[in-house]
């Protein structure tokens, strides 16, 4: 029984004496004896969504010795075109945790620069390797091996559980807190109890819509059709990241070593549009745009190799409620723009680790602390959107609307010629607003008990 909770009288049908449940589990009555009840879990602290926020967060939690029930929606973690580039903050605290020369040991490919090559020249706008860091790239990484390895590394703690195919179906809500969720997962209708949820299901977020949480929303003026081409052992090495700019057109290229992930960058809802003109115009437009690529544009021969991001920008107003933690594109869906949105994800899971950790163990969480994690992590998560949103409407826009090919505008360029600035850039992408750090020493896990069940 979790230590504090109150007691509620039941009977057992067998031998009619009185049993003792924790406060809010159904127990049947002499009338309901024949019916069935859905187990009950419980935990220190559940988390929805098996994302990089939810699995970051769901390790650093299990070292401090908190328990942790990790809820994944889905049967594994293989997904194509999610997000795959891991930045140098991300690096940095996978190195804290002893990770990274493991994390470097998956078969990947390292970007060190963004160049933009518009119709009058190219342009460096960020180059990793003047930062100083011990991780100078992108690492261009498929998202569900980065997750198989945080979570093969958080089952080594008898106080991490990890559940797949859980689909959250409602919350658990006591005198106006939130303690846990029910869902459906591979055995039938179960709840888990919590001192905490944390709902890190993504941009979609079921917690979000649950809970009622009020976003604030922008209107990026873009979608983007993702896929993939051969990459031939001739093509250029180090190619980094490059956007080409065309008459009303915009492509980005993606070396990961072995293949080309494309992005033809396309007006908000013209999916429709793109559909109808057909696949050969597609390919012949991508041909014009990167005429290295023609000879393998036929490689895209239906729809279905390639996948359409509605691009979206928001954030939750607030991200908590009693009992109830949002984070990473649950609390605040980020734009492509700079491929940062597993750094976002990954500094919330870092940030609430360090302040919910000792709370939570200690059973001694409260609102202040949920308020502390969105404190912290707001502003800079702003920041990061105000700049996703200046490119958007300075190049972004200005690219989708011409008629002739898109020339960068004079003072951008004249800002990505000054090196202060120019790092500046590159800083963001990398750190976001200021880099975090994780806790170095794992907490005592040899007293914490292991997520209970309740039947």
């Amino acid at each position: 029984m979790l230590k504090g909770a109150e007691s509620e009288p039941g009977t057992d049908p067998a031998s009619g004496k009185p049993l003792s449940f924790p406060r809010g589990v159904i127990v049947p009555g002499r009338s309901e004896q024949k019916t069935r009840f859905a187990p009950s879990w419980q935990t220190d602290c559940c988390i929805v969504g098996g994302g990089p926020a939810g699995t970051v967060l769901g390790l650093l939690l299990a070292r401090e010795g908190v328990s942790v029930t990790l809820l994944e929606a889905h049967k594994d973690f293989e997904r194509e075109f999610r997000g795959n580039t891991i930045n140098p903050s991300v690096m940095e605290v996978m190195e804290e945790l002893g990770l990274v020369d493991r994390l470097l040991g998956l078969r990947h490919a390292k970007i060190h620069r963004f160049t933009a090559q518009a119709a009058d020249g190219s342009v460096t706008f960020a180059d990793f390797r003047r930062l100083k860091t011990g991780y100078p790239y992108i690492l261009m990484l498929p998202q569900a091996r980065f997750l198989e390895l945080i979570t093969a590394e958080a089952r080594k703690y008898p106080n991490f559980r990890l559940v797949m195919g859980a689909r959250v179906k409602g919350l658990i809500e006591e005198n106006g807190s939130i303690r846990g969720v029910r869902y459906r997962g591979p055995d039938g209708p179960r709840e888990v109890r919590a001192r905490l949820t944390v709902g890190a299901d993504g941009r979609f977020s079921q917690l979000r819509r649950l809970a009622g949480l009020e976003a604030v929303e922008a209107s990026p003026p873009m979608d983007v059709f993702w896929f993939n081409l051969p990459r031939k052992p001739d093509d250029p090495e180090d190619a980094g990241a490059v956007f080409r700019f065309g008459p009303g057109s915009l492509l980005v290229l993606m070396d990961h070593s072995e293949y080309w992930q494309v992005g033809y960058i396309i007006r908000k809802g013209g999916y429709e549009r793109l559909r109808d003109a057909g696949l050969p115009a597609l390919r012949h437009s991508v041909a014009e745009l990167a005429p290295e690529l023609a000879d393998r544009v036929g490689h895209l021969k239906e729809w279905k190799q390639g996948s359409l991001l509605s691009v979206g920008s928001d954030r939750l107003r607030r991200w908590y409620r009693p009992g109830l933690l949002l984070i990473g594109d649950a609390a605040h869906v980020a734009s492509p723009v700079g491929g940062v949105g597993i750094n976002l994800a990954v500094q919330d899971a870092v940030v609430a680790a360090n302040v919910l950790g000792g709370p939570l163990k200690s059973g001694r969480l409260r609102a202040r602390h949920l308020a502390a994690v969105q404190r912290r992590r707001e502003w800079p998560t702003r920041l990061v959107q105000g700049a996703q949103t200046v490119a958007q409407r300075w190049v972004v826009s200005g690219t989708l609307d011409a008629s002739e090919t898109f020339r960068l505008p004079v003072l951008l360029r004249l800002l990505l010629r000054t090196p202060f600035l120019r790092d500046l850039f590159a800083r963001l992408i990398a750190f976001g607003a200021w880099p975090v750090h994780a806790r170095t020493e794992a907490g005592d896990t040899s007293k914490c008990g292991e997520p209970a069940l309740i039947q």
